[in-house]
């Protein structure tokens, strides 16, 4: 099985923006089983990814490499809004920090995630790096595109 062992922080204003980006567009297809089935296109690369439900910091996943013309017609069929942000890989030693920048219905949301090989594995957390949401569902992508940051009581 393949599993995703992730945590996620919101990002302070220490943060500036480094490091290769990528412009994502993903969505989520409509469904009620125990898999939620992602369409993402990032710059010349489309993924259809399948994630299972969320246990502590880990869950299933399992992602293949689709084309283009196809993730599109695929996001026309997905739930509204989309999910549009720009991603900055940042190296940190033998790990990558993927900072999210999010535009549209998320806008002035930042979050960073840290993808570990083991819950309990050690990082190196950079000055920029805020407040742990990894146990806070509202921050998935998939709630974030049913229930957009814009919309949240501040």
């Amino acid at each position: 099985m393949s599993v995703e062992i992730e945590r996620k922080f919101l990002v302070n204003e220490k943060w500036q923006p480094e490091g290769r980006s990528i412009h994502v567009k993903q969505g989520y297809l409509p469904g009620t089983g125990p898999m939620l089935v992602r369409v993402r296109q990032e710059d010349r690369r489309a993924f259809l990814t399948l994630k299972g439900r969320t246990e502590g910091i880990t869950r299933s996943e399992y992602e293949y490499e689709i084309p283009m013309t196809d993730a599109g017609e695929l996001l026309e069929r997905c739930e509204r809004p989309i999910i549009e942000k720009t991603r900055y890989l940042i190296p940190a030693g033998p790990h990558t920090w993927e900072v999210d920048v999010f535009a549209g219905a998320n806008e002035g949301l930042v979050v960073a995630e840290i993808e570990l090989a083991s819950e309990d594995e050690s990082f190196d957390r950079p000055a920029w790096l805020g407040r742990e949401v990894s146990d806070d569902p509202r921050y998935y992508n998939s709630n974030l595109a049913a229930h957009p940051y814009s919309a949240w009581e501040k």
